[in-house]
């Protein structure tokens, strides 16, 4: 077996911990005990807890940012209108990706994600802003070509509930297969969920209306 470096050992219990109980909640003793290193090990390989916080989401960003980036930038060269449902068929794939690094990586990936904005941690605005911020932007780019009669804030606000609906089914991912398949003897993986999910969040997207 592979020996485990403490640099790994505490990634590993620490995105496990953000996932479970959120950023705020989890502590650094709690992370080095799960991850049985010493807190100083911490400090050494990491400076603190928000560049901790930032080196765990960065693991699951190096490894999907790149192929998500190349579908987005086939997608905005294109010279045939498309749709929002077109964009958000762009995450699949790199989403998924996130499966084969990390066992549930996707689902994790997400929720690490939606913490971040549901506890208000701005320092991961600025990292992903500032470290990611071409993929960002070509995605942000994709949304407004699909939505040219959408303001800029009324796409914020509409990706931001599109995010909420993500992180909910993702966070409740193991409950919907289970109850999928006692209910309508239906099987469901976790890229049959994203499958489902796609259509709808692209339909609030692209709704018609906005407030008056």
């Amino acid at each position: 077996m592979q020996k485990v470096d403490t640099k790994t050992k505490i990634l590993n219990a620490a995105e496990q911990l953000f996932a479970e109980r959120g950023y705020a909640d989890t502590s650094l003793r709690l992370i080095t005990s799960q991850a049985e290193v010493n807190l100083a090990s911490v400090n050494y390989h990491f400076g603190s807890k928000k560049e901790l916080i930032q080196a765990v989401l960065a693991r699951y960003l190096e490894v999907c940012a790149p192929s998500l980036e190349q579908s987005l930038a086939v997608l905005n060269k294109s010279d045939v209108p498309f749709t929002q449902h077109d964009v958000f068929n762009c995450l699949l794939a790199p989403l998924l990706e996130l499966n084969t690094f990390r066992h549930r990586g996707t689902s994790i990936f997400l929720q690490l994600l939606g913490r971040g904005y549901i506890e208000n941690q701005g320092h991961l605005r600025w990292f992903i802003t500032t470290h990611y911020g071409k993929v960002l932007t070509a995605f942000n780019k994709a949304v407004q070509d699909a939505n040219p009669d959408l303001s800029k804030e009324e796409i914020f606000w509409r990706l931001h509930f599109t995010l909420g609906t993500v992180v909910f089914t993702m966070a409740s991912s193991k409950a919907l297969i289970d109850i999928a398949k006692a209910d309508f003897d239906v099987d469901v993986d976790i890229e049959g969920l994203i499958k489902r999910v796609v259509p709808f969040i692209s339909s609030g997207v692209s709704a018609g209306g906005t407030l008056p």
